[in-house]
């Protein structure tokens, strides 16, 4: 089991995506982001079935910074209930993992 875990988010467009994760790799709350276009989302909301065009986010930190990472992108998200999830990693190249490491010390 390593120390590092995965983040996923959605937001409205590519620009958003590149905005708000270029601060949060500045901030060293994540090593890096995959940002990935053109997904159609469908779901309730207020008592309404939505479709929406989004991007998805993948972004990589270590657990130490998740609780820190939780409350900016919750800062700078534009949803009202921004989806924020925290997926465990288990394994993995270990010169990757020490990058991501080293990318979000403090």
């Amino acid at each position: 089991m390593t120390d590092f875990i995965w983040v996923y988010t959605t937001l409205p467009d590519k620009a958003q995506a590149i905005e708000m994760t270029k601060k949060l790799v500045k901030e060293k709350f994540i090593a890096c982001a995959n940002i990935l276009q053109n997904m159609t989302s469908v779901y309730e909301w207020k008592g309404k079935i939505c479709e929406d065009n989004e991007t998805s986010v993948i972004m990589k930190t270590s657990k130490a910074k998740v609780n820190h990472l939780k409350e900016a992108i919750l800062r700078l998200h534009p949803y009202e209930c921004p989806a924020i999830l925290c997926i465990p990693i288990i394994d993995g190249n270990d010169d990757f993992l020490n990058w991501i490491r080293e990318q979000v010390k403090p």
